[in-house]
């Protein structure tokens, strides 16, 4: 039965290369067509506001926190500190005020299509059972982030969680905290100088300068090139690509990094390896408002994978105190989508059975404002829920290793098969 089942599955693949063999144009000219034009619209256009959150003047929504320098930031703790102790020399204790990061205090805009953070807050009282120990967390993290602000140093987030083991005791709470620090001194998380390890990568038509060194994407293996932790030192961004395509998984890019798909479609590819890092969310969003070019993105057929592209688009609940330079507006979801699976005659075996996790994550996705607003995709996940299957982009590899370089891509392109 297995083999009788390979051996169906074989002529269905040959059939369905048949089908493609149809003379198709390949050529870079007639398959970008349709995205030069949308290079075109979007260079016509006129440059967003990184900030456009005050001009809408909503009510209860907290202000958008803004990129600090190192002495900003240091006077910032500085005065958080006067103030703490002011509080205690008058004997009202020790306590800071936070944003809630809480999910009900989260707001979707659709005018800017992202979330934000709307103006309730928390109490941390150091004199409170409740409260000490995050109290006493704060303090050591405003200590250290003020000592790498006042000497100009940076550290990872690694680093930081080791400097006080036995306090943080796991390091999700000390990267916890962070965000609370950021968010209470008003500045993005970056510009407390501490950093997650370098994730993400980037290969393709772009050259910039990264602290004075001028780097080829284009001259940097198949491996690409590492996205640095501190995106704004970055500078001087030259391209000709006519995209970026932004691809959820390594394994996927590795194949059209090898295959030097960049230079027969000029574009800039990127990654962050799955759930995206804050670096390779600024640096994509950079990319978008520098280069005024499209951004394509390329993922799973699953929840998961489009949950990973939300976030890309409209934010992490999480950070969603710094939307303002995390999201990239506009993304255009050109696959692997569940109407993909049999318009490409996707294998029965390259499919997978959702489970009930995934069913569940995908009936909350259905619940979330950014997804209903786009009535394309709450189509392509319902077909997902009905179906009850999925497939990730390594499942184009059964019509040969290259097929997602020398078909599935361009074809999607020259149609202009996005949403």
């Amino acid at each position: 039965a297995a083999a009788a089942a390979a051996a169906a599955g074989g002529r269905k693949r040959k059939r369905a290369a048949a089908e493609l063999d149809d003379g198709f144009d390949r050529t870079a000219e007639s398959v970008l067509a349709g995205i030069s034009r949308e290079m075109e619209t979007l260079q016509r256009a006129p440059k967003r506001s990184r900030h456009a959150l005050e001009d809408l003047n909503l009510p209860n929504v907290a202000k958008e926190v803004l990129d600090k320098d190192d002495d900003d930031v240091v006077v910032a703790i500085e005065e958080a500190m006067v103030r703490a102790a002011m509080q205690i020399l008058e004997g009202r204790g020790l306590d800071f005020v936070v944003p809630s990061r809480a999910s009900n205090n989260q707001l979707y805009i659709p005018e800017l299509d992202r979330i934000v953070l709307k103006d309730k807050t928390s109490v941390r009282q150091f004199a409170s059972l409740a409260g000490v120990r995050k109290t006493a967390i704060m303090v050591r993290i405003l200590e250290l982030v003020h000592e790498l602000c006042r000497k100009g140093i940076s550290a990872t987030k690694r680093d930081l969680f080791y400097c006080d083991v036995k306090l943080f005791k796991k390091q999700t709470e000390s990267d916890d905290m962070l965000n609370d620090v950021a968010t209470m001194l008003g500045c993005t998380r970056s510009s407390l100088n501490v950093v997650a390890s370098e994730k993400g990568v980037i290969i393709g038509r772009v050259q910039f300068r990264e602290a004075g060194d001028l780097i080829d994407c284009t001259r940097m293996g198949v491996g690409g090139k590492a996205i640095p932790p501190f995106t704004e030192r970055i500078t001087d961004i030259v391209s000709d690509a006519k995209f970026v395509l932004l691809i959820e998984k390594d394994a996927a890019f590795q194949r059209l990094a090898e295959d030097r798909f960049y230079n027969t479609y000029p574009c800039i590819l990127i990654t962050a390896k799955g759930q995206p890092d804050v670096s390779t969310r600024r640096l994509l969003r950079r990319l978008k408002d520098e280069l005024s070019i499209p951004v394509i993105g390329l993922f799973d057929s699953d929840p998961y994978g489009l949950k990973i592209l939300s976030v890309y688009m409209s934010g992490s609940k999480a950070m969603s105190y710094d939307s303002a330079s995390l999201t990239t507006p506009d993304i255009k979801w050109l696959g692997v989508r569940p109407s993909d699976l049999d318009r490409y005659n996707i294998p029965e075996q390259c499919r997978l059975p959702m489970t009930a996790t995934d069913i569940k994550t995908g009936e909350e996705l259905l619940q979330e404002e950014f997804i209903r607003s786009n009535p394309a995709w709450v189509k392509e996940l319902e077909l997902m829920l009905e179906r009850k299957e999925k497939a990730e982009i390594q499942a184009l590899s059964s019509f040969g290793f290259q097929y997602l370089t020398h078909e599935f891509l361009p074809r999607k392109l020259a149609a202009m098969d996005w949403i």
